[in-house]
């Protein structure tokens, strides 16, 4: 069983699977949604996936034809992505609940990726806090 939430509580979901592939895409419509390199998503069945509360509070986003983003219409949490000709619903890392521990298995659309971020570059890792200048 895999759990979400988005930032403030309001939606919550279970998805009755175990965990799959973990994908980071960077292609520019990601990239934008989440205002960040990338995305993590898990693909999964839609049959596995079920909003448990909050309903009332999502919204939907058709970001290319056929793709619907739902995000927590009261904190904005992108809580997953759903491409039904596709049949599959894309449940959003940073939203999951459930302790997942294994690496990612792939990059995709490397080729529209952020200039200013490469995966394969060592930088400062830090536990917490801010990097001064």
């Amino acid at each position: 069983m895999l759990n979400g939430s988005c930032l403030c509580g309001s939606v919550q979901y279970e998805a009755d699977c175990d965990p799959g592939l973990i994908i980071h895409c960077h292609c520019q419509t990601c990239r934008k949604a989440h205002s960040a390199a990338f995305s993590s998503v898990m693909p999964i069945n839609p049959a596995a996936f079920r909003w448990t509360s909050g309903e009332d509070k999502l919204n939907k986003f058709e970001s290319s034809p056929g793709k619907n983003r739902y995000f927590c219409t009261n904190c904005g949490s992108q809580l997953i992505a759903e491409r039904k000709e596709a049949g599959m619903v894309l449940l959003r890392m940073g939203c999951m609940d459930t302790e997942i521990t294994r690496q990612a298995d792939a990059h995709i659309w490397r080729s529209d990726s952020a200039p200013w971020f490469d995966p394969d570059h060592d930088i400062r890792q830090l536990p917490e806090g801010y990097v001064k200048a």
